[in-house]
């Protein structure tokens, strides 16, 4: 099923998956106020019963409608517990705008700027209605015959699906854009080399195609997450090139990386991912982290 998004790239794919009792249906769209008429409509086409809803992860285009579908089936939803956690602390936690303001003015953008992108981010913020006590599940167990893989990068508790060579790959691979791997408030430390460990981790299994939350099916998931180890082996290069021994903060970091012109959202998003590699850096010796008077800087070394 493919469903519509109010913001870039315009849609996400859901997938059902067929089982001895039902459909497992992985990810739910945004809450849209049409989202429940959405999925009456799909699921009557598809017909059958829907048996459970699984969801990768806790942005806002997979798990948004997730309470919706439960209302109109009945199923039960299932939640990686470090997701769902995620999911409460961002989603049903009142202060966490204030946090983003916070966190944004330690990485140096102006007090102008910073009520912009908080104001951003918190536009999507009614149309997300996630399951309240979900059923938690961890990596490595079993999902109705699917495995349930370990994917942290794009976020921290993502879990994939993976049955007879086919990966259910939510946003861990995509065929044309790389997935947003950024550095936010309470995420692991070093997001980026989570990704790329779990890009090592899809080699190893090597699945035979991959069913992405964006754009279309991937036929060779061993060779595209290749191709994202060596992206991002070269935007680090880039971070390096960036840096010099003049301190520099995440935001400006994120002008040479990302170009001027964009808009907040995007910005928003800029920074976060100039701070995984700056942080990847750190942890590689080729960049320091330092903080003083409240703002947060990296130098190269």
């Amino acid at each position: 099923m493919t469903l519509p998004l109010p913001m870039r790239p315009g849609h996400v794919h859901a997938y059902l998956l067929d089982g001895a009792d039902g459909w497992t249906v992985v990810d739910t769209g945004v809450g849209i106020p049409e989202a429940s008429e959405l999925w009456r409509e799909e699921l009557e086409r598809a017909g059958g019963r829907v048996a459970r809803v699984f969801v990768t992860h806790f942005h806002p285009d997979h798990v948004g409608a997730a309470a919706d579908l439960h209302e109109l089936t009945g199923a039960p939803v299932f939640q990686g517990s470090l997701d769902y956690a995620q999911c409460e602390l961002v989603w049903g936690n009142p202060t966490w705008s204030e946090r983003l303001v916070d966190w944004f003015r330690l990485h140096g953008a102006p007090d102008d700027v910073t009520t912009e992108l908080v104001a951003q981010a918190s536009v999507y913020r009614p149309f997300i209605r996630y399951q309240h006590d979900p059923v938690l599940v961890e990596a490595g167990e079993a999902l109705d015959g699917w495995e349930l893989v370990a994917a942290a990068g794009h976020a921290d508790g993502q879990l994939c699906l993976l049955k007879d060579g086919v990966l259910v790959a939510a946003d861990h691979l995509l065929g044309r854009i790389t997935p947003t791997v950024g550095l936010w408030p309470a995420s692991r430390p070093d997001p980026l080399g989570d990704y790329l460990a779990a890009l090592e981790r899809t080699i190893e299994l090597a699945p035979r195609i991959a069913l992405p939350g964006h754009e279309a099916l991937i036929e060779d998931p061993v060779r595209r997450a290749r191709e994202l180890q060596e992206h991002h082996r070269l935007r680090l290069e880039e971070t390096v090139a960036a840096l010099g021994p003049e301190p520099r903060t995440g935001y400006e970091l994120s002008f040479p990386l990302f170009g001027d012109d964009l808009k907040p959202a995007a910005r928003r998003f800029a920074i976060a991912e100039t701070l995984s590699h700056a942080e990847r850096l750190v942890r590689l010796g080729a960049a320091a982290r330092n903080e003083a008077d409240g703002v947060v800087t990296y130098t190269a070394t």
